[in-house]
């Protein structure tokens, strides 16, 4: 299976609050970011890791060559990567799935954070299942969520910007399959640019989506957010 990561966004709030490393290469528990998923890609059996970084630095470029040359820990790494700057994360994900489209695939941000054994969980249950799997999570530590509406056999009816009584936020991972890339023409044919966005129109295209429950889920927006992730990664 593929696993993609987007890793093109500017990190201009990291940047405001004194991180001057570019957010990919920003270190949790003295680990890259974007190192850290790839080593957990790599441990779920990633028969390629295709990534998306911006092109406003060369450091995320030249890490992602260094990893495509000499490999992670010694490991070789089958990374295929793109460099341009993007409007969006939609837009991100647009420019990479030509290379996305030939069979299941996991993607995520580069700045999402989550415990290793549940990742592993959910990628084992969405390779059974044979339909899109979105982890969720019901800790919410975001400051825009995207609320899940789920049924009793936890399908996803619909995702919200506000609370519909719901339990689930999106942890921003998705299980896809490669019906899902049609879903993603149409939002860019139709001008739309947000994920969650995409999200919606999957339900409207009358794809299925079940949700996976995870613990907890964070993300890397802020400097605060850095110990934060160290301390959850470390209980």
């Amino acid at each position: 299976m593929k696993y993609a990561i987007i890793a093109a966004g500017e990190g201009s709030r990291l940047a405001a609050e004194g991180i001057t490393a570019p957010k990919p290469l920003v270190k949790v528990n003295g680990e890259r970011l974007i190192d850290r998923l790839i080593r957990i890609f790599i441990q779920n059996d990633a028969e390629e890791i295709v990534v998306i970084c911006n092109d406003m630095t060369t450091l995320v470029a030249s890490h992602l060559v260094e990893l495509q040359r000499d490999g992670l820990e010694g490991r070789p790494i089958p990374l295929r990567f793109v460099v341009k700057s993007t409007p969006s994360s939609m837009h991100s994900f647009f420019e990479i799935s030509k290379y996305l489209s030939d069979g299941p695939f996991v993607m995520t941000t580069v700045d999402t954070i989550f415990r290793e054994d549940e990742f592993a969980d959910f990628v084992a249950s969405f390779r059974r299942s044979g339909v899109q799997t979105f982890p969720v999570t019901d800790f919410i530590d975001d400051e825009k969520p995207l609320y899940v509406g789920t049924d009793e056999a936890m399908n996803i009816t619909g995702f919200y910007d506000e609370n519909r009584d719901c339990r689930y936020i999106s942890a921003g991972i998705y299980g896809l399959l490669p019906e899902a890339i049609d879903t993603l023409r149409g939002c860019m044919e139709r001008g739309e640019s947000r994920m969650r966005n995409f999200q919606r129109a999957l339900i409207a295209d009358g794809l299925k989506i079940k949700a996976f429950p995870l613990s907890k889920v964070l993300d890397i927006d802020h400097a605060g957010d850095i110990l934060k992730a160290e301390q959850f990664l470390r209980s």
